[in-house]
């Protein structure tokens, strides 16, 4: 995992660690261009973008996608705002993490070790490794889903069981290769960021197209997707106003509203833990110092985050929100809702089974033979059966296939939609391969040489590994293959305060950034912006962790914030 500089995937060396330093030209390039004014140095900034691009790579992946899409069916356009401010306080957070790499130039799990808490290192580190092995399954059950249903429906060997296993084959195939250019350094890394940005790129102007096309047709309310973008944090405890009306017509109002109500949090805690996830802020620091970037490139990292990451995410999710919303918020077929009781079958008929269980016991419906159940799914009213309907689970074929109405029926909807799946896919499981090479060598301590070429190595190939294997063996028989992104992205949500807390105690921390400790004004103005990010990241974690492990989960916590405590920083030099 090492160039020919010496510069391992692990490493985090900043560039005063080499005989010769590669990146000093762009060091030069950016002071002669800060020293020309803003415009040049922007100019600059662009070019030299990098990071913030991986960021995205990331983000946009199966876990946005299905958050985005779960939020649009669910809430109409009354969850704009979720995902954009959960972007805005990750790139804070991130920042805060690039500016204590950057100015220090140290390797931030060993730096939290020695100033901050071993426990928290740890707890960081494989937290983000156990993030990158569990996320990479939805994403080949995402890429297999936009192959074998958006792009080659028709190709016989592509489908199926055995075409579960060449898709997957494929991906893995494809993410490998893209991983060896990274591996190789230098111009390596240039191919390889240049190869994300194509991708990510790709996916932002798919989706841009497919809302471009309803607009164009008349389809969007733009009064109310502005109005969308206005948080509302009242969505917490209580259904969208848009459903009020059905639920108040239902049999069991009560029953509706709880059942929303649930459906609803899960959702904002998956778009918002896809927002920023802990292996992206393990990504940042350490794919910076591979670039050389030291305090002289402190601006250009806000400036990147803000680009490549903040802005395609702002477009992609946005537009995957306004397409779930207008083809699927609140509507149903109503054919279906006229069916008789007996030809009903699937997620339609298990949502009315569990409306009868609520009313007269689940026990109790299920010792009732057919043709009584179905008597009293009949006699439900109208609106507990819209509400059962709404509530089935989409994926992006639905989504691609509910759009054909604006290309046509040649199936050009599905390859656009299917591209930009495709992707999301793809760059998100490079992604998670890069970053498990940090995590392992770092967890080894190993920086260069032929430990960590075979630590990263072996690091890379493992989200390979379990997100085929994990998706083949465990995921492969769902019925929507997308939603397995959710209760991952719920997985995620539970770790992230560790990080958010971490940094906090980084930006802080006297021992660690010396004279470059935030001071005066902007001191209080970072830590403010961090405690509102810590906050929004610990009730969407502490409603995760209680409605997956309850009491297990506070105890879990509450372990790991007492040994932070009593456990002391190695304050030695390493």
């Amino acid at each position: 995992m090492a160039d020919d500089q010496g510069v391992s995937t692990s490493s985090g060396s900043g560039p005063d660690s080499h005989s010769h330093d590669p990146y000093a030209a762009d060091r030069q390039r950016l002071q002669q261009a800060q020293a020309a004014g803003l415009g040049v140095t922007l100019k600059t900034y662009l070019a030299l973008s990098g990071p913030g691009w991986l960021q995205s790579a990331i983000t946009l992946g199966g876990g946005s996608l299905a958050g985005s899409l779960y939020l649009g069916v669910i809430g109409g356009y009354e969850f704009m705002w979720l995902q954009p401010l959960m972007m805005i306080m990750g790139v804070i957070m991130l920042s805060a993490i690039a500016y204590v790499t950057l100015s220090t130039g140290e390797r931030p799990f060993g730096a939290i070790n020695r100033h901050v808490s071993p426990v928290l290192g740890w707890a960081w580190l494989l937290a983000a490794l156990m993030a990158n092995l569990v996320w990479a399954m939805p994403q080949f059950s995402l890429g297999t889903a936009a192959l074998q249903q958006n792009l080659f429906p028709d190709i016989a060997w592509l489908a199926g069981r055995s075409g579960e296993w060449i898709c997957a084959g494929v991906l893995f195939a494809i993410a490998a290769v893209v991983i060896a250019f990274y591996e190789s350094g230098g111009w390596g890394v240039r191919v390889f960021e240049g190869i994300l940005k194509a991708m990510v790129g790709l996916v932002v102007l798919s989706f841009f197209g497919v809302v471009a096309a309803m607009s164009w047709k008349g389809e969007l309310d733009w009064s109310a997707i502005a109005a969308g973008f206005v948080p509302d944090v009242s969505l917490l405890w209580r259904p969208v106003a848009s459903l009020q009306a059905t639920i108040d017509a239902s049999g069991d109002p009560a029953y509706w509203t709880e059942t929303i109500l649930a459906t609803q949090r899960e959702r904002m805690i998956a778009a918002a833990a896809t927002a920023v996830g802990i292996n992206m802020t393990f990504l940042l620091p350490y794919s910076m110092l591979r670039k050389g970037w030291d305090k002289t490139f402190r601006g250009l990292a806000c400036f990147d985050l803000s680009t490549g990451l903040f802005i395609p995410f702002l477009l992609a999710t946005s537009c995957v929100v306004i397409a779930a919303a207008s083809q699927f918020h609140g509507r149903f077929d109503t054919a279906e809702l006229n069916r008789p009781a007996a030809e009903i079958s699937g997620p339609y008929r298990a949502n009315l089974e569990a409306r009868l269980g609520a009313e007269e016991g689940k026990d109790v419906v299920a010792a009732l033979d057919d043709a009584t159940v179905n008597a009293r799914i009949d006699a439900l009213p109208k609106a507990d059966k819209e509400l059962s309907l709404m509530l089935v689970k989409r994926d992006a074929f639905d989504l691609a296939r509910a759009l054909e109405n604006l290309f046509g029926k040649g199936g050009l909807t599905q390859k656009v939609f299917g591209v930009g799946v495709l992707g999301m896919a793809i760059s998100t499981i490079i992604i998670l391969m890069v970053i498990n090479g940090f995590c392992v060598n770092e967890m080894f301590g190993w920086s260069t040489g032929a430990g960590s070429r075979v630590g990263g190595l072996v690091g890379s190939l493992l989200p390979g590994v379990t997100g085929s294997l994990g998706f083949l063996l465990l995921w492969s028989n769902s019925d929507a293959k997308f939603w397995l992104a959710v209760p991952t992205s719920n997985f995620g949500m539970a770790l992230l305060p560790i990080a958010y807390i971490t940094f906090f105690l980084m930006m802080n921390s006297r021992s660690l950034l010396g004279d470059a400790l935030p001071q005066g004004r902007w001191r209080l103005v970072a830590n403010v912006l961090m405690l509102v990010a810590i906050l929004a990241a610990s009730v969407g974690a502490g409603m995760s962790i209680w409605a997956n492990i309850g009491w297990i989960g506070v105890g879990l916590v509450g372990v790991l914030i007492v040994l932070a405590i009593v456990v002391p920083a190695k304050r030695q030099v390493a």
